[in-house]
């Protein structure tokens, strides 16, 4: 295989990445408007969540690019400004977008959870995403390390590597049927798909990380992991809490 693999349409080819990211973002929002939980906050307010949402996302996942290699960055802003427009991460984007939604949430006064109606086409979309990172090989920078396991891949340069785009992948697939059997019995409490996947999501992240051939410049962590740190301490102590508070008999409106 050839990397990138470029899509035949019609006369045209279509570069993997872009086409990828724009079918993740359209199938992504529209499996949101067919899941979520219609009548539970008026269209206004609903409509400032996503306004806020999309807005911290977009930032979110810039500015975590940006401090991935904080030298390069520092060097870009006179040598090369377009680098700082070109990428963004996914967790700066989780991250950003809950800041933003939270945020939004306190200026409205709406005191529900409103994460559950966003974790399964978050799923969803990431992992039609990764399918272009995968096809779009060395010049995504979303490989992993060399390695000798039977997964390794060659991405054209003669070195077989992690592909962690397909580790990511799986590890979404089983997330996604987790999360949609949880959601069909109804188990988990208000809010508790969203905690479930931001939490087992981060964790994984932190992990697979590792495995990236990235500058880990914040005494030995990549700057993801960092993120993936800060993300968990926020959100262990909240599922823990919604744990106790379940056994109560308690339904959190935090």
């Amino acid at each position: 295989m050839d990397f990138p693999v470029y899509l035949p349409l019609g006369p045209y080819e279509i570069h993997p990445h872009w086409l990828f990211e724009a079918l993740a973002y359209f199938i992504g929002f529209r499996l949101y408007l067919r899941i979520r939980s219609k009548g539970q906050m008026p269209t206004v307010q609903a409509i400032w969540i996503v306004v806020a949402a999309v807005l911290g996302a977009a930032i979110g996942s810039k500015v975590l690019f940006w401090l991935e290699d904080p030298l390069l960055t520092w060097r870009s802003l006179t040598e090369n400004p377009v680098y700082l427009m070109e990428g963004k991460t996914i967790v700066g984007g989780l991250l950003g977008g809950l800041i933003g939604v939270e945020g939004m949430k306190r200026r409205i006064g709406w005191a529900r959870r409103t994460g559950d109606d966003y974790a399964i086409p978050l799923i969803v979309g990431m992992m039609i995403g990764r399918i272009g990172c995968f096809l779009t090989g060395l010049d995504d920078h979303t490989y992993g390390t060399p390695t000798s396991w039977w997964t390794g891949i060659d991405f054209g340069d003669g070195i077989l590597r992690h592909p962690t785009q397909l580790y990511e992948i799986a590890f979404l697939a089983l997330l996604l049927l987790a999360l949609m059997l949880l959601r069909r019995r109804k188990v988990l409490p208000e809010g508790g798909q969203f905690q479930l996947f931001m939490l087992t999501y981060l964790l994984f992240r932190l992990l697979i990380d590792f495995i990236k051939p990235t500058p880990h410049p914040y005494l030995g962590l990549h700057a993801i992991q960092v993120a993936c740190l800060l993300g968990l301490l926020y959100y262990i102590p909240l599922a823990a809490a919604m744990l106790r508070q379940q056994r109560k008999g308690v339904t959190p409106h935090v």
